[in-house]
């Protein structure tokens, strides 16, 4: 269980966060000064450096952001000219991909942070500029709404890569593109001119998640423990009934993948944040059962992430640094792994920081929201603290020269073992990930607002 008595400040992270800006800036440098753009998409390293897996793609948009945090963080005027160009130009094609679930990330990872910054004062561009970034958003957004299947009840989902029939955990934190296109002003268009509501398929992707993919200890299953997030849940598209719970990238679909865990816990923080700025009519005109106003609406968004944030706690190892998967059958080689820091090289079990990343921001998020006269609130902050005080230092950092990444210990497929193991080795260690370099990088920059006093950050900020 990850300590929560006598967390650091955020005064104490201040020369942490710097170490991981630091970090980025020459890992970056050395990433954009080495990559041939032919090759792909860098998504995961093998000793080091960057290689590409021809997917989906799905990790441009975090490569760009990252340029964007240290240029925000830092200053660095060659990091936003850089990620900025990169983005005019090689971006596009992702606003209309139909055959992704991942708009959200790739989207508001490089439109809507540009965006935002102009919306912060943080740099200037023209109005015409900022009318385009908001048409990127919108139309990702819609794109991303048309992937629905309609589930019993009134529900529905935005179905993943995988087909009609699968909804994926991961896809919670991308519904933020569809909140900012709804946000615009913006609908999708279906047959005979029928206007379509992105509001309320967010609304009916949220409850549908909470319902089928999160556990909340009501015996669902003799596998239900509140908190536990099954990576993906299973329908059948013909009455839209639900089937059961899967995984792609997680031991079993009885255990939990802390990577899909750590979706839905950042995801549903952050979606907190936004509906608690909509108005009241915006959730009577959805009328999604669960969610018909918004008071049920932020009670059940603020139930699941609870649950999620509870489980995170008690499941991860003292320092807050989850392994892989909370089910991995190596785990019971390593005795009280609960109750002692984790290992990131150890034999039998990889560690994945990057959920740990994403983790963190969600209980920060999430304390915050609740705020400090919650004891449960300061228990997710102190949570938060904690996972920072690990991931800001090493063995967490790429501080080597050479290193292409800005996060270790990352872990991307383990079934399917597309993970590199250094030799002499038996599991995954020492390599780094584009969605935890990402997320580390939007941590830091979390943190090192806080601690400035500077405004807030969202993804809606300046919006």
């Amino acid at each position: 269980m990850i300590h929560t008595i006598n967390p650091p400040a955020l005064d104490d992270l201040a020369a942490g966060t710097e170490k991981v800006i630091k970090t980025g800036l020459k890992s970056t440098r050395r990433l954009i000064n080495r990559q041939n753009p032919s090759e792909g998409t860098p998504v995961f390293t093998v000793q080091g450096e960057y290689t590409s897996r021809g997917w989906t793609e799905w990790t441009q948009g975090f490569q760009f952001g990252n340029a964007l945090y240290l240029y925000e963080a830092s200053g660095e005027k060659d990091m936003l000219q850089w990620g900025k160009a990169e983005i005019l130009s090689r971006m596009t094609p992702h606003l209309t991909h139909t055959g992704v679930h991942d708009h959200g990330f790739n989207t508001v990872s490089t439109y809507g942070n540009l965006l935002r910054l102009a919306g912060e004062g943080l740099i200037s561009i023209p109005e015409t500029e900022k009318k385009m970034y908001r048409s990127a958003i919108m139309i990702s957004g819609a794109v991303q709404a048309s992937r629905w299947t309609q589930a019993a009840d009134g529900l529905g989902y935005i179905y993943s890569f995988n087909g009609g029939h699968s909804l994926f955990a991961d896809t919670i934190r991308t519904l933020r593109v569809l909140a900012l296109a709804h946000q615009f002003g913006h609908v999708l268009m279906g047959e005979q001119d029928e206007k379509i509501s992105l509001f309320r398929r967010l609304l009916q992707h949220m409850e549908t998640t909470s319902r089928f993919t999160v556990y909340f200890g009501t015996r669902r299953d003799s596998y239900d423990i509140r908190g536990r997030v099954a990576h993906e849940s299973l329908f059948n598209t013909s009455n839209g009934s639900y089937r059961c719970p899967s995984t792609q990238q997680g031991y079993s679909p009885y255990t939990t993948w802390t990577r899909g865990h750590a979706w839905v816990l950042l995801g549903y923080a952050e979606l907190l944040e936004w509906l608690d700025t909509r108005g009241e009519d915006e959730f009577v005109e959805a009328a999604v059962p669960g969610m018909s106003t918004k008071e049920e609406a932020l009670n059940r968004c603020l139930e699941t992430a609870k649950a999620a944030a509870d489980f995170y706690i008690e499941q991860t190892p003292t320092d807050g640094i989850c392994y892989w998967d909370t089910g991995a059958p190596g785990l019971v080689s390593l005795p009280d792994y609960l109750d002692k820091p984790a290992d990131p090289f150890n034999r039998f079990e990889p560690v994945d920081s990057s959920a740990a990343a994403i983790s963190a921001q969600g209980l920060f998020r999430l304390g915050r929201y609740m705020g400090s006269a919650s004891p449960v609130g300061e228990r997710y902050s102190a949570a938060a603290l904690r996972v920072c005080e690990t991931l800001f230092t090493g063995p967490y950092l790429a501080e080597g020269p050479d290193h292409e990444g800005i996060l270790i210990h990352t872990v991307y497929h383990r079934p399917n073992g597309w993970d590199y193991i250094p030799e002499g080795s038996a599991v995954p260690h020492g390599e780094s990930a584009m969605w935890g370099d990402y997320h580390l990088l939007e941590l830091a920059v979390y943190v090192k607002r806080l601690a400035e006093g500077r405004p807030y950050l969202t993804f809606f900020s300046g919006m």
